[in-house]
């Protein structure tokens, strides 16, 4: 887009108003822009400051702005914050010489004067009970006046200009009575009150007209950030923007840009460009977009993770925490913070909710229900069927069911990631361009598809092997010597056994990995049992009080106890997934993530 320079903001403003064109950044300048500078600073100051005034309005704030000058209240509200510190710094203060105060009692201070008058001094004193000496009270008129805890307080009334040589601390008294600190300890009170009453009743009626105050700040501050985007050209007569669109806002945007009176060009991503992305995804893989952006967004040259990563998160969370009664929690807790925490963690939320389900769910199926096996309870035999539970015998050897399942799912999340890898190079580069990917896929997924078969006695053996020969021999023809069309054949052959050695190196264990589901679900489930022992332990074998005490105990050891536990679980079941799909999955998917999220210049 080439605009007169002279039209620039106000077509920036048009620009804005449609909302569609992610501009793409130049930066140039922002760091010599003043008013730039200023309106950071500004941001920053008004995040802080709302921050605040949500912890003091709490509740109670009104939720309708007002047309109020935010800066000068901004300045206003950080008098009163000052105000209030320093009241609170003088109350210390006070309270301090009021404790000294309190353990010689409440005396006038002239009377001092007249004893020093009298041609006597009064000096105060404390020791330890062991460090107070008996001759001090016959030869400087000692008197003990209280004693706290191993500590003495004592006074000397001694001549004027007597050496007093006592081997105690002298203590300073404050200037004021007893009773004028404490009636200042009650007038520094009035006044925080006061100040906190003014700040809360400043921050309940603008907190709002702060935020709306903020959001224009930003949105200020994002043109800003466009318009340094723009070059200036032809002599500075002209202003050059360049941006992205999605294809379904074109039209929109040419009728716009067509009425501006503007020169411009369109056309369609060549590959190459550093396009934006822009995800579009169902209800529930939207959800999980989140943790797509945690990583990356997807490349030009990427298919988007989220809809794999969705279903395949879910299942590993509810594995490693692997207990029916925990995913239920979830599921409660997930509706009641829904309603709690408004519209903008609805999303987040509904995140918990779903994966509480399926917690619940799979928990069900690998038979703990709160630390209890549910394989050894009275629920019927024909539920029990269903259990994931106990041994099976494999090669001659015993395996943990659930641990064998574990692998088994490594094995499909890493073969679905090989087969997108082979499709997304295929789609993006054509299939000169994945051969090898599609020879390792041969040897990978297409191997472990046979051998499956095979072990089923789906087909048989020798069926299986000359399976297994073919796919091998075409699989080498592609990994070793067609991995690159474009190169020297020794140079595909070692590059081919540089891409074996990795992957024979990785692939092993990348499966292994996902032991860690077994193995975190195994111990969430033997935690919330030991719990459990633990609280019958208790109520074991008492009677009358003690059984009614025992009670409690097992109450609060089952809450602590399974809270704790969930809470543990949770962050294992949030971070191993999280590794299983960032490391393995993405590794060999070859996923990347270096695309940019589609941010259009919009009013928000």
């Amino acid at each position: 887009m080439l605009v007169y320079h002279k039209e620039y903001n106000t077509f920036l403003e048009t620009l804005r108003d449609a909302g569609v064109v992610h501009i793409a950044e130049r930066n140039s300048g922002v760091a010599e822009n003043e008013e730039l500078q200023e309106l950071i600073s500004l941001s920053g100051r008004y995040t802080k400051l709302i921050k605040k005034l949500e912890r003091i309005a709490g509740e109670d704030a009104v939720e309708m702005p007002k047309e109020i000058d935010t800066l000068l209240l901004a300045d206003n509200l950080d008098e009163m914050l000052l105000e209030a510190e320093h009241l609170k710094q003088e109350l210390q203060i006070v309270m301090k010489d009021a404790t000294t105060m309190s353990v010689w009692g409440d005396f006038d201070n002239s009377i001092l004067e007249k004893l020093s008058k009298a041609g006597y001094v009064l000096n105060f004193y404390v020791t330890s009970i062991k460090g107070f000496n008996e001759t001090w009270v016959n030869d400087y008129n000692a008197i003990v006046v209280k004693q706290q805890s191993s500590r003495l307080y004592f006074v000397t009334v001694t001549p004027v200009g007597e050496v007093v040589d006592i081997d105690a601390e002298i203590v300073k008294l404050p200037s004021k009575t007893l009773s004028e600190l404490n009636s200042e300890i009650v007038d520094i009170n009035d006044k925080i009150k006061s100040i906190e009453n003014k700040i809360k009743s400043f921050a309940t009626e603008n907190i709002e007209s702060f935020r709306v105050a903020l959001k224009n700040i930003q949105q200020n501050l994002e043109f800003s950030q466009v318009k340094l985007n723009g070059e200036m050209v032809s002599g500075d007569k002209l202003v050059l923007l360049e941006g992205w669109v999605p294809e379904d806002n074109v039209a929109e945007l040419k009728s716009l840009l067509d009425s501006s009176a503007i020169l411009y060009d369109i056309r369609l991503v060549h590959r190459g460009d550093d396009a934006p992305v822009k995800l579009k995804n169902n209800a529930y893989t939207r959800m999980y977009e989140v943790l797509t952006k945690m990583y990356g967004m997807p490349s030009g040259t990427d298919f988007d993770p989220t809809p794999i990563l969705a279903p395949f998160f879910s299942l590993f969370f509810a594995f490693c925490m692997g207990d029916a009664g925990y995913g239920l929690i979830l599921i409660l807790l997930g509706l009641i913070l829904k309603k709690k925490l408004g519209k903008s963690m609805a999303g987040m939320m509904n995140l918990v909710i779903t994966l509480g389900a399926f917690t619940t769910v799979i928990g069900a199926f690998l038979g703990t229900f709160f630390g209890m096996s549910l394989i050894d309870s009275n629920i019927p035999e024909t539920l029990k069927e269903f259990i994931i539970a106990g041994k099976i015998e494999l090669f001659g050897s015993e395996y943990d069911k659930q641990m064998i399942l574990a692998l088994a799912i490594g094995v499909v999340h890493i073969s679905i990631a090989m087969t997108v890898k082979a499709i997304n190079t295929t789609f993006f580069f054509g299939f000169k361009e994945s051969i090898s990917a599609w020879g390792w896929w041969l040897v990978v997924v297409g191997g472990a598809i046979v051998g499956t078969l095979s072990f089923l006695s789906i087909i048989p053996a020798e069926v299986s092997k000359w399976i297994l020969i073919v796919g091998g021999a075409i699989a080498a023809l592609g990994i070793y010597v067609l991995n690159n069309l474009r190169r020297n054949v020794f140079v595909n052959v070692g590059a081919g056994l540089w891409d074996t050695y990795n992957m024979a190196s990785g692939l092993l264990g990348d499966i292994l990995s996902y032991i860690r589901l077994f193995a975190l679900g195994l111990a969430g489930g033997m935690l919330g049992q030991t719990f459990n022992s633990l609280a019958l332990m208790v109520v074991e074998g008492r009677e009358g009080v003690a059984a009614i005490l025992g009670w409690i105990g097992f109450g609060l050891i089952i809450i602590i106890g399974h809270t704790l536990n969930i809470a543990m679980s949770c962050l294992s079941a949030f971070v191993h997934p999280l590794r299983l799909t960032f490391v393995e999955y993405f590794k060999n998917a070859g996923y990347d993530g270096k695309g940019v999220e589609y941010k259009p210049f919009k009013k928000r």
